[in-house]
């Protein structure tokens, strides 16, 4: 799949592509690749693993953000089969910006619970650019509450810039339905998978990522705040936001190497958007081989997600 909408550090691959699609499209239907063509498609193979090979932690950033990159609802269609999408948290209302229900995933029952985000104007404003409010988050415990009554696993799909900060958000508990999301998932006793897919913006993706077992797409995020937000309060300068993607360490390499990520999916070169059945199959294998994993574990499924997240960080002790 062509990349329709690329970025700028990409633009040495686009003039390449630019040169393919131009002699494609002057050659007759059904006729065989010339030398020509075949040399600038070995070109671009090679520009683009050399572009994606050193990209920087923003790049990566930008990645994920991409306005055509597979959301939540894109993989629960390309993964799971039967889906029934559960609405409301039986309190205050339901949040668009938060899907969920009950599904299969190679036949078994399963809870899939995401963030969603749009495409069109019109979409983003209906999903709050993905960023959800407390009934959202009180939404996503419910359905998970009913998948640990009918002793079903609960699947995660994180993308969101953050919890969304307006005042009628706070004046609705955004706080309290955030840290309640953190306890409660923290005893759930049924297997819990979380998949950051884009953006893992601060506590309003952690609210879906007290798991048994998280996993990062390669291009994806992780982030207590996002790069701009952490420039603008270190550096008094957004613009900064490059210098500060790299001192947070958001990345999906960074993140397994310290011990926050379980497992890093493979994407697509050039990202989920450039090939998103491909993308599809790649959570799919690890979604099952994450599921098939937690069950094996000896200590029961409470306790080893405890000890998991007990050993989370570092500390030292004042010899004196």
């Amino acid at each position: 799949m062509t990349n329709k909408h690329p970025l700028d550090f990409e633009k040495p691959l686009v003039e390449i592509e630019k040169k393919i699609e131009d002699i494609k499209n002057s050659m007759p239907d059904g006729a065989p690749a010339t030398d020509e063509l075949k040399k600038l498609r070995r070109k671009a193979a090679k520009v683009k693993k050399d572009i994606f090979a050193k990209l920087t932690p923003y790049q990566v950033t930008q990645v994920a953000r991409h306005r055509d990159r597979p959301y939540a609802l894109d993989y629960i269609e390309a993964v799971f089969d039967d889906f029934v999408e559960l609405h409301g948290d039986r309190l205050f209302g339901d949040d668009p910006a938060i899907v969920g229900g009950l599904a299969r995933l190679d036949g078994e029952p399963v809870m899939v619970i995401g963030q969603q985000k749009g495409r069109t104007t019109k979409e983003k404003l209906f999903r709050n650019f993905g960023m959800p409010n407390p009934e959202g988050y009180r939404k996503a415990l419910r359905l998970m509450h009913l998948a640990e009554r009918s002793k079903i696993p609960v699947i995660t799909l994180i993308d969101t810039p953050g919890a969304y900060p307006g005042i009628g958000a706070e004046e609705r508990g955004q706080a309290e339905a955030i840290a309640r999301n953190l306890r409660e998932m923290a005893v759930l006793n049924t297997p819990i998978v979380s998949v950051v897919i884009g953006e893992g913006g601060s506590g309003g993706a952690l609210a879906l990522g007290v798991a048994d077992r998280v996993m990062m797409l390669t291009y994806s995020t992780y982030s207590v705040i996002s790069p701009e937000g952490c420039a603008a309060i270190l550096y008094k300068d957004a613009a900064k936001a490059d210098v500060a993607a790299k001192a947070l360490k958001i990345t999906a390499p960074d993140l397994a190497e310290m011990g926050f990520v379980d497992a890093v999916i493979e994407e697509p070169m050039g990202g989920a958007h450039t090939d998103p059945d491909k993308a599809a199959r790649n959570l799919k294998a690890s979604v099952l081989e994450a599921l098939a994993d937690i069950r094996t574990d000896s200590l029961g499924i409470v306790k080893n997600r405890y000890e998991k997240f007990r050993k989370l960080g570092s500390f030292a002790e004042d010899a004196e």
